[in-house]
């Protein structure tokens, strides 16, 4: 089998494309910044087909899409928070795939839901919009929201990307947050953040939800309408909505952002106790039997890549490896 190997970054950037004889194609987006490729492995529309995010910079080392993946984009210069966070990519717009990242596989990566045996898609057919995820958040299932009445639904938080370019699956993305919808799913609560991409040609013009509403007009009531019906398809009743429906500003979501990032970092150190609900949060040295018998990924950061002074409960994330953040 042929690998691909693709070039995302974290950081807005311009594209640019080659060829390699020896790993076959290959597609390239730089920047000045740290990079991160793309490793697919297995057969694509298989069960068995996965896409791995590894550091070019750490001899193709593989990196988690939920845990090493900063949430917060830092300044350069002063190391501290920017309003722009990483946006990870698990379902381009115009596709629908059920694409997302495999919370209890070793390594996290992206895979296509399956049912049974059987791959998924959204019966209801293509999603208008980006969707996938903030790493480094986790809606707790244990813990009841106030504000909706519903525990988490065990995953990272969701993101619905408004902007035109269609971002493809796994690739990491700079986003602005502009609002927030409670959606309820199950008896749980599956917070959907809308952002816009902060190269995007409205991303100077919308700065909370009231902007989308005053010069996007429609879009959040659409997004609301296609997560209220997208169940029907499959014999499901309707989703229903907390907030009495309404999409929560800025100031709001990203309280919300700050409380499953804080929740996530009490999962990630719950070093010695049962991991919930079987979800893989290893340290990377405790994967080498899963980088031993996969023979199309390499290596993993040792330890201390994603937990190095952690106690100390710095609120920033200059912390975690400087070749993500730099």
């Amino acid at each position: 089998m042929t690998q691909k190997i693709t070039n995302t970054s974290l950081s807005p950037s311009k594209n640019t494309r080659k060829t390699s004889s020896t790993t076959g194609e290959m597609g390239l987006r730089r920047n000045s910044n740290s990079n991160i490729n793309l490793v697919e492995a297995g057969e694509e529309g298989s069960l068995a087909y996965r896409i791995h995010h590894v550091m070019e910079e750490h001899d193709s080392k593989v990196i988690s899409a939920w845990h090493d993946i900063p949430l917060f984009v830092l300044d350069d210069k002063t190391k501290k928070r920017t309003e722009r966070l990483n946006f990870v990519c698990e379902i381009p717009r115009c596709s629908r795939k059920k694409f997302e990242i495999a919370t209890k596989e070793a390594g996290n990566p992206i895979k296509q839901d399956e049912k049974k045996g059987v791959l998924r898609e959204f019966k209801k057919g293509d999603i208008f919009f980006n969707y996938g995820c903030f790493p480094r958040t986790w809606e707790d299932p244990d813990h009841i929201h106030p504000d909706t009445g519903y525990t988490g639904d065990n995953d990272p938080l969701d993101v619905c990307e408004i902007g035109m370019r269609i971002v493809p699956t796994g690739d990491v993305r700079q986003v602005k947050v502009l609002g927030v919808l409670a959606m309820i799913d199950d008896g749980e609560t599956d917070w959907k953040v809308i952002v816009i991409d902060a190269e995007d040609r409205w991303a100077p013009e919308l700065n909370d939800v009231d902007d989308v509403e005053r010069l996007l007009p429609g879009v959040v009531s659409s997004i609301r309408e296609w997560f209220r019906t997208y169940k029907i398809p499959d014999g499901k009743p309707p989703n229903v909505f907390g907030l009495e429906e309404r999409c929560m500003p800025k100031a709001y979501a990203m309280k919300i952002i700050e409380e499953c990032y804080s929740a996530w970092k009490t999962l990630v150190t719950k070093e010695g106790e049962d991991v919930p609900r079987n979800l893989s949060v290893s340290k990377l040295t405790d994967l080498a039997d899963f980088e031993h018998n996969n023979e199309n990924v390499q290596n993993h950061f040792e330890e201390s890549a994603r937990f190095e002074n952690r106690e100390n409960g710095s609120e920033e994330e200059d912390e975690y490896p400087a070749s993500l953040i730099a």
